[in-house]
């Protein structure tokens, strides 16, 4: 007699139940409690402000947490039906392809042909199907078949990121956890992994942590927002949580899309759209300039050109620079150890001014900042003036302290005493967030905290003249990069320069008057911010996007030829 046919399992992918989790010194909880499941098929965004656990939480899921990081977690996690637990980290690898935020945990040193074949070797596929999966990985992620014999230590950090993201799509399972996959990415990068990372497929659920909202949420089926004490605030899908709890994530200092400041805009003036935008395009959508009533386009005017002058800078912001502060004369710039990637640049950095370095990964807009800095001696030229401070790609390279205020106080000049040390100290981490850590150690905190913490140890003093931001964005929530904004701005008034070397457009838009976009071993261009991210040419020479406010300015040209 034949048995009755098994029912299909409907079991979810992923499953907290009450789950808490905690670190063995910090007092307080690092998340939870969190009861959250991930349907199969079901594309999930987790937002949340620095801090909230949302990385605590996806190293739960397979057990490196507590099986490879010591903390106590309470509550239980399944996967697949199972309860995690029952197996070990490594023992989920056919089921969770697992991004992690810093794209080394991931790599190897290896060649970046066998950083892709490594996890299908593991699995024991045999030669020609692991060279098939690899090149057909490369080409979907856009990796360049010259990379194939590149080590990836000679990689840059957004370089490398590619790298990993392609390592850990080609295991093809059926449940993707990505941890800030797009955080060092130049936009074109991050459109083409969004697009990938979503793409449409019954069986495969996929997790991502994210800030970089634009061009993601559109392929996202539902949205869970962890609040400052590591719960769950807000759920649904992101349409209505945006609009319908814009308020509570903003008070949370949590990313929304710039679609919603121009949502509000609209609101204000009674001419909100019917549907919750998810881009600028669709909350302009029903006040087309040839068929909307003209006493609408009148009313909604004003509320586009006040988010539109929110997202550029004031044109008194570029008047008051001083006297050249750095300067780099026919420079050729190489990484340490590595080969010349920029020729013949000529470069003038003033007093009381913020500059823009845009261009996609592997440009070398890094290895041009470190030698503006002074830190990497240049292969030809010249360079003269101040040295400068650098923030790395990476806060934990320029960790030295045991704690957190250790890592504070030595950024101070040795002349200065005690007391204002500390005073300083103190101010500083208070400026950004971090009163209250003084005691934990540097790589106890979140990456958005690590990123917080490097920033404060560069401005606690006037020790440099000129700073080097390199992605200072990167793992910050809406709040720290209000406070990043606010801080930089304080410097340029103080005399002091600032080079931020950025993908975000509308970071570079909103804060610095004047940038330059680097690419094929050369300043492509140097020049007002506003009248490079309208020149799309240039733009798409260079990888990069055009800003989110570009459909509003297009829309009130539009308004005003009518």
């Amino acid at each position: 007699m034949l048995s009755d046919p098994q029912p299909p399992d409907t079991s979810p992918a992923a499953e907290w139940r009450e789950v808490e989790v905690s670190y063995p010194f910090p007092k307080q909880r690092a998340a939870g409690p969190v009861s959250l499941s991930i349907g199969r098929g079901e594309r999930v965004l987790l937002l949340g402000p620095s801090g909230s656990g949302k990385s605590t939480l996806l190293l739960t899921l397979t057990g490196l947490i507590p099986g490879s990081i010591p903390a106590s977690v309470d509550g239980e996690i399944r996967l697949f039906g199972e309860d995690a637990a029952k197996r070990k980290a490594w023992d989920w690898a056919s089921h969770v392809a697992q991004y992690f935020q810093d794209a080394d945990q991931t790599l190897c040193g290896m060649r970046v042909e066998d950083e892709l074949a490594f996890p299908l070797e593991n699995r024991a596929l045999p030669e020609d199907r692991i060279a098939a999966h690899v090149t057909c990985i490369m080409q979907r992620v856009g990796l360049p078949d010259t990379w194939r014999n590149r080590r990836s230590t000679t990689l840059s950090g957004g370089e490398r990121q590619l790298v990993a993201l392609a390592a850990t799509l080609v295991q093809d399972a059926p449940l993707f956890v990505a941890d800030e996959p797009t955080a060092h990415l130049a936009p074109e990068a991050a459109g083409r992994l969004h697009a990938l990372l979503t793409e449409d497929g019954p069986d495969r659920s996929v997790l991502i942590v994210d800030h970089r909202l634009e061009g993601l949420i559109h392929s996202v089926d539902r949205m869970v927002v962890l609040g400052r004490d590591g719960s769950i605030i807000a759920e649904g899908h992101p349409r209505n949580v945006f609009r319908e709890r814009r308020d509570l994530l903003i008070s949370q200092g949590i990313w929304c899309p710039v679609s919603c400041a121009l949502d509000a805009h609209l609101s204000e003036a009674g001419l909100e759209p019917p549907v919750a935008p998810l881009s600028v395009e669709e909350a302009l959508a029903h006040l087309d300039p040839e068929a909307a009533p003209r006493e609408d386009l009148a009313k909604a005017r004003p509320a586009v050109e006040a988010f539109v002058a929110a997202s550029t800078p004031s044109t008194s912001d570029a008047a008051s620079i001083g006297p050249a502060l750095v300067e780099l004369r026919a420079a050729e710039c190489a990484p340490f150890l590595g080969p010349t990637v920029l020729r013949d640049i000529d470069l003038t950095v003033h007093e009381g001014e913020i500059l823009g370095v845009l261009g996609a990964n592997g440009a070398g807009k890094s290895t041009l900042g470190l030698c503006l800095s002074g830190l990497l001696p240049l292969k030809a030229g010249r360079r003269k003036g101040a040295p400068g401070g650098v923030a790395f790609q990476r806060p934990e390279n320029q960790f030295t302290g045991g704690t957190v205020i250790e890592e504070v106080l030595s950024a101070m000049p040795r002349g200065m005493n005690k007391a204002e040390k500390a005073e300083r100290a103190a101010r500083a981490l208070a400026d950004w967030g971090l009163a209250g850590f003084e005691l934990r150690h540097p790589l106890e905190l979140s990456q958005g905290q690590k990123r917080k913490l490097v920033l404060a140890t560069l401005t606690a003093s006037d020790r440099w003249p000129l700073l080097i931001l390199d992605e200072p964005m990167a793992g910050l929530d809406a709040r720290g990069v209000a406070t990043l904004v606010a801080e930089i701005r304080m410097l340029r008034d103080r005399g002091r320069a600032v080079a931020v070397i950025t993908h975000d457009m509308d970071l570079a838009l909103r804060l610095c008057p004047r940038s330059i976009v680097v690419g094929e071993g050369k300043i492509l261009a140097d020049g007002p911010t506003r009248q490079l991210m309208q020149d799309c040419a240039l733009l798409k020479r260079a990888g990069l996007a055009e800003p989110s406010c570009a459909g509003a300015v297009r829309w009130l040209k539009r308004v005003a030829a009518c």
